[in-house]
């Protein structure tokens, strides 16, 4: 598919409005869709709109030092599922919800995530929230749905916790290709693939820096050594 930076943009640009934008991976992973919103937008009128239509299964991802921050553990120590999708035991803000389980209270549990002033002991354990720690790099070291909201989040100058949840059609199928693109016009959602963020996370970022030149003496004289680094390991 061809680069469309345009189409993008204007995603990123609905994304740090506080609207919902539906990103899709590839045929070759789970060629599934999800709904996607910033945690700090989050309303409950939002979460509702997402639990009615996926899953219904919300998970918050976030960079592994904002879980470190927050004391979230690894849900298991091994982890060996199909994509390895880091998730986190589940939680509940502790102060001013009920249940946990309503949209509003969900919605309070997530905007508090993304909330510097709180810590981990102002969740409790386990909750209705998946936290999912994303991989340091996002899309570029790891093509999933946890790396794209959170590198959502900070090409829009959020704090980079999201929410996401998976679409599914009304017999609790999963929503795929065509039926992904047919909601997020019916709804008048902003679409992108992971794949599009990657194409425009290497159009836009400087990925490999020369930070060493040196020279060495060889059997044909000498040479120049230059040393390269990633942001990321």
């Amino acid at each position: 598919m061809p680069y469309d930076q345009k189409k993008i943009v204007e995603a990123l640009r609905a994304f740090e409005r506080g609207e919902i934008v539906v990103v899709m991976d590839d045929d070759g992973r789970e060629n599934e869709g999800d709904l996607i919103v910033a945690a700090v937008h989050c309303t409950p009128e939002k979460m509702a709109f997402i639990v009615r239509h996926t899953s219904g299964i919300v998970c918050t991802p976030m960079p592994r030092e904002e879980a470190k921050r927050l004391n979230l553990a690894p849900m298991v120590a091994d982890n060996d599922s199909a994509h390895t999708t880091a998730f986190t035991v589940s939680v509940d803000f502790k102060h001013g919800t009920t249940t946990g389980i309503s949209a509003e209270d969900r919605t309070l549990t997530v905007r508090n995530l993304a909330n510097g002033n709180v810590g981990g002991s102002d969740f409790v354990r386990p909750g209705h929230i998946f936290p999912l720690i994303a991989r340091e790099g996002g899309v570029l070291m790891r093509s999933g749905h946890t790396e794209a909201a959170v590198d959502l989040c900070k090409l829009a100058g959020l704090p980079p916790v999201g929410v996401i949840s998976e679409l599914v059609n009304d017999d609790g199928t999963v929503k795929r290709g065509p039926q992904v693109q047919a909601f997020a016009e019916e709804h008048g959602l902003k679409q992108v693939s992971v794949a599009d963020l990657i194409a425009y996370r290497q159009r836009k970022e400087t990925l490999v820096e020369r930070v060493a030149c040196s020279e060495i003496d060889t059997l044909g004289g000498k040479a120049q050594v230059f040393t390269y680094t990633l942001p990321w390991d």
